[in-house]
């Protein structure tokens, strides 16, 4: 009993030294408009000491900061936001437990911004927080009218290839998390669906910590959506409209290309309320060259056949989404989201191929035909997203929070492989029908418990999540044909995953340190079921993922960092079905069932500097990957190749990240990022049982720039750049690939509309062409895929929020890979 009295007393002494240190808040609010500045930086330092910075915070989407566990002394506060005067106050004098208000705090234009050209306050494109970095996705009007995936392209840490594989690091292998919460469906098939218009900003974490799911190789990208940000209704329409194509290499189909997207907001007292839909249709015309050969040992023989011929796409997408935050008291918060949206998208690939089989040895002609292809693939899914949450503030500050989401997908989809004959196409050779279904459901729950604790924060936590996937897959060919293993091209395949994980992690700042380490523990489940196969496969995992992250300030512009996390990239359900599908005529792709999935170790050490005109980061990057999951060719017969999913050995990559965004004058602005790396991977390898020896290493770097111009008050340009050079694969290289767009924008009613021209895909130095070859002892295939250049899209769009405040109104997280 004498301990219990003794523990109370001790933690009552604890909590009666917490509320003897002050703190300090506020609002930062544009002083012409009145709208609350997000992401300004308020930092405290010791009076008559600017070098001694004492704390630093960044202001939320409200405007709102606060200094908390101040010790009493006397303070200076100075906040800062690009394109507006700097606001110092001196002599902040603060007593134990005091709390001061600073309530407004209006930032005045810069008054190098206010000249004949009359440019507005800019706003900060790009901020640099201790464990992520933050963009402002308004930044790239080259992704106006288009989808997330238009504006996530533009990061130092992201590249989107010619066949829109996205990649972080170089790797596909990475999270999505829409405004925090996870998804189950894959990157491509959600940024795709989400409009750019209604994204705010994207947060990259590179080196997530302990609360985080562990999940992907590359980190985590958040999509944070547009909200209101003042009291009353907001409104952002927006349409395009593309014109007639210049470049459609001569396709059977005209390219379509329009859209339109809306995004309402409602905010007032206790509710903010958010709700928008979008349609949007962006075809692509394109061309495909191809050369392949395989070698029969056996008989002597090498068979050739290259191809050429058309390769477009028809694409659309549509969907509604609304979340409701209510905050009934200070203590209580209820927030939820409902996304429902449907994607479709139709491939051609109507090619000639000219096939020849020759003598190994002497290259004497044994056979030859002609043949024409006609591929069409075809992707189809409704998707559906909803999520709850709760949070309760006690009176100590700490905070619980309960939440769940439920995700559902339904996909389907079929190839259609006709060959016939060349040049009269209206007989058959050979029809290869291969439809699919496979629908995911999933779900999790969280549960969260944050806690004030010394000079810092106390994290843990438990979740629980579930996916199950049933799929059923054809095959026919018609007329019917000998094929021993033609019953393994059928089948249904049930996949299920359980991931039970609970999560501790701490952090704080002392002087100029801050820092944050924790440990998670996951125990998951992996199993796949099979039609034909009676045995099941399954797999379990007991893991522990590690973090941490310490960064020290050198002054209070000059910041270092060092990072330490443990990473795991799962497999998808698409890389564990074994049931092959015919891709088109030259193709099959099948999975693995007892594929494991990579681990990685990976080690950060970086710099950030900020300064007048704007800011720059770089960070060094080391990742040490086990059991890298690779796609590797192999030769099903004379025409037609295997891609198989499989691990192999071991893979390291060596990188370093750079980034900076410049107003390089009143008139001028520039953000630019770049990414390499070397990506060395060697090991034995298994193909359907069969051993290959991988060791391929090779430097590789993304490049991305984007460059505004104000040419009048009411008249700007930009010019963005993306670039991903040449890199290796397992068995061969992909070339690189090269997007410039521009546009051009005039605004209209003091702000409130705008029109913009868009020329997408700028035909220029020898852009939007890619490359991918392959090669083994036995074959040899490489494929040039050429897209359609020289897009020009108009678009308008009117923005309520401009003059909401003058208004009397009325008071009151599935997967191209599973795709």
């Amino acid at each position: 009993m004498k301990k219990i009295l003794l523990l109370i007393l001790l933690l009552s002494n604890s909590i009666s030294l917490f509320a003897q240190t002050a703190a300090i808040r506020g609002r930062v609010a544009d002083s012409k408009t009145r709208q609350a500045i997000e992401y300004a930086s308020a930092a405290v330092f010791k009076a008559g000491d600017s070098s001694s910075l004492v704390a630093g915070v960044i202001s939320k989407a409200n405007g709102s900061f606060e200094f908390s566990k101040l010790p009493a002394g006397r303070y200076r506060l100075k906040i800062a936001f690009i394109g507006y005067q700097d606001y110092i106050k001196t002599d902040l004098q603060l007593g134990s437990g005091q709390r001061i208000d600073l309530g407004e705090i209006f930032l005045q234009p810069a008054n190098r911004m206010l000249n004949e050209v009359n440019v507005k306050g800019q706003q900060l494109n790009a901020v640099n927080k201790i464990d992520k970095q933050i963009y402002r996705a308004g930044q790239f009007e080259a992704a106006k009218g288009g989808s997330a995936v238009d504006v996530i392209r533009n990061l130092p840490s992201v590249s989107v290839d010619g066949q829109g594989n996205i990649t972080m690091r170089g790797s596909e292998s990475f999270m999505v998390l829409i405004n925090g919460k996870p998804v189950i469906t894959d990157a491509q098939t959600v940024l795709s669906q989400m409009p750019a218009n209604a994204v705010e900003n994207i947060e990259v974490v590179t080196s997530p910590s302990a609360k985080y799911d562990p999940d992907g190789r590359g980190g985590i990208l958040n999509i944070i959506t547009k909200k209101g940000a003042v009291d009353g209704i907001t409104l952002a329409l927006n349409a395009q409209g593309g014109l007639p194509s210049i470049d459609d290499h001569n396709n059977s189909r005209e390219p379509v290309r329009f859209g339109g997207d809306a995004t309402l907001n409602y905010r007032k007292g206790k509710w903010d309320i958010s709700a928008g839909g979008n349609y949007n249709r962006n075809d692509n015309a394109g061309y495909r060259e191809g050369d392949v050969f395989t070698k029969n040992f056996n008989a002597g023989t090498i068979t050739r056949f290259p191809s050429t011929g058309e390769r477009s796409f028809k694409k659309y997408n549509y969907a509604g989404r609304t979340t409701i935050n209510f905050t009934p008291d200070a203590f209580n918060s209820f927030s939820g989201g409902l996304f429902l949206g449907q994607r479709y998208q139709d491939r051609i690939a109507d090619l000639v191929y000219h096939n020849t089989t020759s003598n190994l040895n002497n290259n004497a002609l044994i056979k030859s035909t002609t043949y024409y292809n006609s591929n069409l693939q075809t992707k189809e899914g409704s998707f559906a997203l909803a999520n709850f949450d709760y949070t309760h503030t006690f009176a100590d500050k700490s905070t619980l929070v309960a939440g769940m989401v439920y995700e559902h997908a339904d996909l389907y989809g079929n190839t259609r492989n006709r060959n016939l004959h060349y040049p009269n196409t209206a007989d058959t050779i050979q029809y290869v029908y291969n439809p699919y279904k496979r629908p995911i459901s999933g779900y999790r729950f969280k549960l969260d418990h944050s806690l004030p604790l010394g000079k810092g924060k106390l994290e843990s936590g438990y979740q629980l999540r579930y996916d199950t996937q049933d799929g059923q897959f054809d095959y026919t060919v018609t007329p019917p044909a000998s094929q021993p293993d033609a019953g393994k091209f059928q089948g249904s395949l049930h996949a299920k995953n359980v991931i039970n994980s609970v999560y501790s992690q701490y952090s704080g700042k002392s002087g100029k340190w801050e820092y944050n380490g924790g440990l998670r523990y996951e125990y998951a489940t992996r199993s796949v079921d099979l039609s034909y196969d009676p045995n099941r496969h399954q797999l379990d995992l007991s893991n522990l993922f590690p973090s941490a992250l310490l960064q020290y300030s050198l002054t209070d512009s000059w910041k270092l960092k060092a990072d330490y996390s443990k990473r795991i990239n799962r497999t998808t359900n698409l890389e564990l079905n074994p049931i092959p599908e015919r891709e088109h005529s030259e193709t099959l792709e099948e999975g693995d069932p007892d594929l494991l999935p990579e681990f990685i170790d990976q080690v950060e050490l970086g710099i950030n500097h900020t300064f007048k005109a704007g800011s720059f980061f770089a960070t060094a990057y080391y990742q040490h990957i086990k059991n890298p999951i690779q796609r590797l060719n192999s030769v099903y017969v004379d025409t037609i190749l295997n891609r198989v999913y499989t691990n192999a050995g071991v893979a390291k990559q060596l990188g370093v990240e750079v980034g900076t965004n410049l107003q390089l004058t009143r008139w001028w602005s520039l953000y630019a990022g770049a990414n390499a790396f070397n990506y060395h991977i060697n090991g034995n390898i298994f193909i359907l049982n069969q051993p290959v020896t991988v060791n391929n290493q090779r430097w590789a770097y993304t490049f991305n720039a984007n460059t505004t111009l104000q040419l009048a008050k009411t008249w700007s340009a930009q010019v963005n750049v993306n670039y991903l050079s040449k890199r290796p694969t397992a068995q061969g290289e992909d070339s690189q690939y090269f997007i410039p767009n521009s546009s051009v924008k005039k605004t209209f009613m003091n702000g409130r509309m705008a029109a913009s021209l868009l020329w997408q895909n700028m035909g220029i130095f020898n852009s939007a062409k890619q490359r991918i070859t392959t090669s083994g002892a036995d074959f040899y295939t490489t494929t040039n895929y050429i897209y359609e250049t020289n897009m020009l899209l108009v678009n308008i769009s009117f923005n309520l929020n401009r003059f909401a405040s003058k208004l009397k109104l009325p008071n009151s997280e599935l997967n191209d890979r599973e795709f």
